[in-house]
């Protein structure tokens, strides 16, 4: 098994497509194919199946690829690093939040941090709960700020704070002087909803029988969430976090059953 391999490999599973992959990495198309062979009898398994529209990964390949994954995340911290090193230099406080927490909380916790430590430069960067798991676990970031936890090793976690979810409605909406929202009280009801794979929305996804609410509309943001409420494209449940602080108008925030827990937690590398 060869690096080329393993790189061409990474870039398939990415696009999900030969013809991509081949585009990116400068090469044929038949190469990329006769790579991805060499790699099944390298594994003894079968890693693709063409299905209408592209390439799907086998059970097998999609647990290989968490493995890859991992190797590639080391080199993959050193490039930024050396990056960062270039744009801000040394003795950076290099912090990773997740949105929410970049938008809603950072503002006020850097005005405080500001008023201690005037000079010492900070660097904020934004992705997912696991990207920021990453991050911190290769020290790429000093700490990181997450939504929910994911299985990412080499970093430890505490319980910053939890609170239950909310249900946000258009202020016209019928279920706008409710006191309280139940998940049957949004049967068929259009919902907007974070993206498959947030460990966030599976919490909220869990709440509710399936195929009861008309899934719509997704998008990674819960601020996105908020503003299309408002707009009457739906209705949703949001961390309160988001409402709170953003303050948008013509959204009503009400309680939610069942409960439904929003946690926040800070991460830091495990000390070798």
């Amino acid at each position: 098994m060869k690096f080329k391999h393993i790189e061409t490999f990474r870039v398939v599973m990415l696009t999900r497509s030969m013809t991509l992959a081949a585009s990116q990495l400068h090469t044929s198309q038949s190469n990329v194919s006769r790579v991805i062979g060499q790699l099944e009898s390298a594994t003894g398994f079968r890693l693709f199946e063409r299905r209408a529209g592209g390439l799907a990964p086998t059970p097998e390949a999609e647990a290989f690829y968490q493995e890859v994954q991992r190797a590639f995340l080391g080199m993959d911290a050193l490039a930024d690093a050396a990056r960062l090193i270039r744009q801000v230099g040394p003795g950076t406080l290099r912090i990773g939040a997740v949105p929410s927490i970049a938008m809603c909380v950072m503002p006020k916790v850097m005005r405080t941090f500001r008023q201690r430590y005037p000079d010492v430069p900070v660097s904020i960067h934004t992705g997912d709960s696991p990207m920021v798991a990453k991050w911190t676990a290769t020290r790429y970031c000093d700490l990181g700020l997450v939504s929910y936890l994911a299985d990412t090793p080499g970093v430890t976690a505490s319980l910053w704070a939890q609170e239950e979810g909310v249900c946000i409605v258009p202020s016209g909406h019928r279920l706008a002087r409710r006191r309280k929202v139940s998940a049957r009280d949004l049967d068929g009801e259009p919902f907007i909803s974070l993206t498959q794979g947030d460990g966030t929305r599976a919490a909220i996804d869990a709440a509710f029988e399936p195929d009861r609410r008309k899934l719509i509309l997704d998008t990674p943001y819960a601020a996105t969430i908020c503003r299309m409420v408002a707009m009457g494209l739906g209705v949703s449940v949001i961390n309160p976090l988001v409402m709170r602080h953003l303050k948008i108008p013509g959204v009503v925030c009400l309680p939610f059953a069942p409960a439904v827990v929003f946690s926040r937690h800070i991460l830091a590398a495990q000390q070798q």
